[in-house]
């Protein structure tokens, strides 16, 4: 295959870009037309990737921390120069308003920016052997190596900032890499790999495979060269990896319900327009998109009306108009489920208030209520553009309703009362509560994971390079040099 843009339809090898034996087509996700046609990898292109990236590990471990810092900083920078770009083939792709599109490459800017600096924060700590009588006449310390070969499987509904969220600080730690980004984005992993290329990574370093994930992800996490699966996705397909993974160190972001509780004391026009866009932005296709709205009786009426107006102020069409909110789902089968979904929620006995009309892979916002706790809507993640709006006799009922799930990624609480906020904090068994905002806030700095069926570990950098690394200890008798 002819390279004839950039970056590149190929398979990116120990340092060069080739053709695979199988072909990936990338649709535009609004139009239904073919976009991008990119090279598709076998088995042998996935274990050719996996040994380019054992062979230059070596390099990688060895190389000055400055030095990494200098690559990171570079691509950070190459990403602003080219987020015009960026952002129309992630609006493409991914179906994503251009306008978040946008500041997903702002995101991953800071991400690649963040790692370069934390790369300079990885070290150890001396241990006071002596605190125990067996440690006497002992001096000893830890310290942080990389791993070796990290395994990134990454997901298509943020495919450049959950790569950068893999591959920056893997590459801070000292790893290398191989990416198998997902195929409904496969273009938008090639500019992440283009401009390491560019910013000077050594070759094998950074390696990139675009095919099925059900035949490649499986090699990659099988593999026994790979010492770290990191991935995102979905709660089957991340048992599925556990399951399969050996004795690897893996890392899983994975699904959620997210919850919001909503206290009578809050500002309901203010907490009614920050849930109108948690619940849709992305086509509501966040892992942290607000899906249960639990708002106390006596503030419900009021909440109702301000959120039934933000929601119809939503413009829903073109990703590419920069005036769109929310555009179409990945697929239309994506879009049939939530239909599906939402149909059999009303047969049940919800109200759909608004939206649920779909057009191919277009779907109108939708707002339900009435809904019960056994409804897929409620007690599955949706992962589309439908949110139910839940009266509750008192916060702590909404509390308790809001961690009630098999999940536990985020919720959020708005409330003006400083107790409720710390009671929040106790009830709700989640690895982030965000107060007085939506639970799809995710600041690229902060330790990002869930609990429960919501995944295994931590993102963001500090803490995705403790998860990229093993401790060594170091222990030696003192006073005995010959």
């Amino acid at each position: 295959m002819a390279q004839t843009s950039f970056p590149p339809t190929q398979l990116y090898i120990d340092g060069k870009w080739v053709d695979g034996p199988n072909k990936v087509v990338v649709y535009d996700k609004f139009t239904g037309e073919v976009a991008w046609e990119l090279s598709g990898a076998g088995v042998d292109e996935v274990n050719k990737a996996v040994a380019a990236a054992k062979k230059a590990f070596p390099i990688m471990a060895k190389m000055p921390i400055y030095k990494r810092a200098e690559i990171l900083n570079k691509t950070s920078q190459l990403l602003a120069e080219n987020r015009a770009a960026i952002a129309n083939c992630i609006a493409r792709e991914v179906g994503k308003a251009i306008k978040y599109a946008g500041f997903e490459v702002d995101r991953a800017v800071d991400t690649f920016r963040l790692a370069a600096e934390e790369a300079a924060q990885i070290h150890g700590e001396t241990i006071p052997m002596d605190a125990v009588k067996s440690g006497e006449g002992l001096f000893g310390f830890w310290h942080r190596k990389p791993l070796g070969v990290v395994g990134a499987i990454t997901p298509f509904n943020f495919p450049l900032n959950l790569a950068a969220h893999k591959i920056a600080p893997a590459l801070a730690a000292g790893n290398t890499i191989v990416l198998k980004p997902a195929e409904a984005t496969s273009l938008t992993g090639a500019w992440i790999v283009a401009l390491l290329e560019k910013a000077g990574l050594p070759p094998g370093c950074m390696n990139l495979v675009h095919g099925k994930g059900s035949v490649l992800g499986d090699i990659i996490t099988k593999h026994p060269d790979i010492s770290k699966i990191t991935f995102t996705g979905s709660l089957e397909v991340g048992l599925h990896i556990l399951a399969n993974a050996g004795l690897k160190k893996v890392t899983l972001e994975l699904g959620n319900s997210s919850p919001v509780v909503i206290a009578a004391d809050s500002d309901m026009r203010y907490a009614a327009a920050k849930a109108a866009i948690g619940a849709n932005y992305c086509s509501g296709q966040v892992c942290i998109s607000t899906q249960r709205i639990y708002i106390e009786a006596a503030g419900y009426d009021t909440f109702k009306k301000y959120f039934l107006e933000e929601v119809g102020k939503l413009k829903v069409g073109n990703p590419l108009d920069p005036d769109t909110d929310v555009g179409p789902l990945i697929l239309e089968k994506d879009a049939v489920r939530v239909e599906s979904w939402i149909k059999e929620a009303v047969a049940e006995g919800a109200t759909l208030l608004t939206g649920g009309q779909r057009t191919k892979n277009l779907l109108q916002p939708a707002v339900l209520e009435n809904t019960k706790p056994t409804m897929k809507v409620i007690s599955q993640e949706v992962f589309g553009p439908a949110v139910s709006l839940i009266k509750v006799d008192s916060f702590e009922e909404g509390l308790r309703l809001a961690d009630d799930t098999q999940y536990g990624l985020q919720a959020a609480v708005f409330t003006r009362d400083i107790e409720r906020v710390f009671q929040s904090i106790h009830a709700l068994n989640f690895g982030g509560v965000v107060i007085n905002d939506c639970p799809h806030l995710r600041p690229d700095q902060i330790p990002y994971g869930g609990n429960r069926q919501s995944g295994l570990g931590r993102e963001g950098l500090r803490f995705a390079i403790e998860e990229m690394t093993s401790i060594q200890t170091v222990m030696f008798r003192t006073g005995h040099a010959r």
